[in-house]
């Protein structure tokens, strides 16, 4: 497994979660360490993250019609491999 930086834009939607403890992703741009094989696989993490960690405080029908909606504005900008030698 691999060290995946991630850096993500939820500005356009962080408006609409002020109700929600987002705790790692509390900034408009938020910076995070994930493991795992591949890019790819490091993005699907973080945004399972993002949703469990939303539908863990509110499991109703609204906030999985919010949710639907706000994944449409989350984007990840940057993933970049941490050298293994490095840490």
């Amino acid at each position: 497994m691999k060290l995946y930086c991630l850096r993500l834009d939820i500005s356009m939607c962080i408006a609409r979660l002020k109700e929600f403890e987002l705790r790692q992703f509390n900034s408009a741009f938020p910076i995070l360490f994930i493991e795992a094989k591949d890019p790819d696989e490091a993005c699907y993490k973080c945004l399972c993250m993002f949703t469990e960690n939303i539908l863990k405080q509110n499991e109703s029908k609204q906030t999985a019609t919010l949710i639907r909606d706000i994944l449409k504005d989350v984007r990840v900008t940057k993933v970049y491999c941490k050298d293994e030698k490095k840490l």
